[in-house]
């Protein structure tokens, strides 16, 4: 980068895009910055030496010489993860998604236009870290982990069930601009399990929500996605005290959902927060009690 007596500065921000980068409407695009900090790095303000570096940034520095300037940014706690819903196989050059961009650039100050070939960009994606929490009645699963449901069911009506379907519903709530919410079902076992009437039955179901399977289902939402390079279904947001959950962009949480086919009509039971499903089908019907929190798709570590 030639800077030609002018400053040069880098960026982190996070941008939530509802759009393409050339939409604009009215003079309004659809994106808004959630979050941007800017620093100086030439001239440097402070000496090079002093700084404390990694040792990548150490490396950097004795193989490039006196014109590399390392610099660092450290992510705020109430920042959102990247997350994007992903496009149909029509949908060429639109998203929607919550991004990371860090970008370098040449100008007479840090206000000033920048022209597109006085700057460079690189995108990241900021993955959750969950870690256990200690609650024993909670539990969090991780990208490619099983989900058990332990079903239990007693048929004290006088018909029979003939069906009983499991699946996995992601729910991704765009809480900026529109407050869409989609509903996409990315796991499901058709079981073939019949309960006949005055019968009882009780069974562990398997579930694998995985993005191999919802590769070109559009609106799944994904741990945010670079170039050529895959991912996985986004984690479960997880909001923090004192943060809005605007400044989240996309919200997205999982359920479990259980369906039992019955002559004439279909008994649903949503589970947004339980492992174990207790039915009872006839002219009472038992609230479905919690055995283990549900968290599926959470990211194991940073990457």
């Amino acid at each position: 980068m030639s800077l030609l007596c002018h400053l040069a500065f880098v960026t982190l921000s996070c941008i939530f895009r509802y759009g393409s980068d050339d939409v604009d409407v009215i003079g309004i695009e659809f994106k808004r910055e959630l979050y941007l900090s800017t620093r100086q790095l030439y001239p440097p303000l402070h000496d090079r030496e002093q700084g404390i570096h990694t040792k990548i940034q150490g490396k950097l520095l004795r193989k490039l010489g006196e014109n590399a300037y390392p610099f660092f940014f450290e992510f705020p706690n109430n920042l959102p993860c990247s997350v994007a819903l992903q496009p149909g196989p029509r949908d060429i050059g639109k998203k929607c998604a919550v991004e990371f961009e860090v970008k370098a650039f040449s100008a007479e100050s840090q206000d000033t236009k920048i022209n597109k070939r006085s700057e460079v960009k690189l995108m990241l994606r900021k993955v959750q870290f969950a870690p256990e929490t200690g609650v024993p009645e909670e539990r969090t699963f991780y990208h490619g982990e099983t989900i058990n449901v332990n079903v239990s069911v007693s048929n004290n009506s006088n018909k029979n069930i003939k069906n009983i379907i499991l699946s996995v519903d992601q729910i991704s709530t765009v809480v900026l601009y529109s407050n869409d919410s989609y509903f996409k079902r990315v796991a499901i076992k058709d079981s073939g399990d019949a309960v006949p009437a005055g019968a009882s039955l009780q069974k562990v179901y398997k579930l694998l929500p995985v993005l191999a399977n919802n590769k070109e289902r559009r609106g799944i939402a994904l741990d945010g996605k670079l170039k050529h390079e895959d991912t996985n279904l986004a984690s479960s947001s997880i909001i923090k005290d004192g943060v809005q959950k605007e400044v989240l962009g996309i919200l997205v949480t999982y359920r479990v959902m259980v369906k039992l086919v019955i002559g004439g009509y279909v008994e649903w039971r949503s589970h947004n927060s339980a492992a174990v499903s207790r039915v009872s089908v006839g002219e009472t019907s038992a609230v479905p009690q919690t055995a283990a929190a549900i968290r599926p798709c959470v990211s194991r570590r940073v990457t």
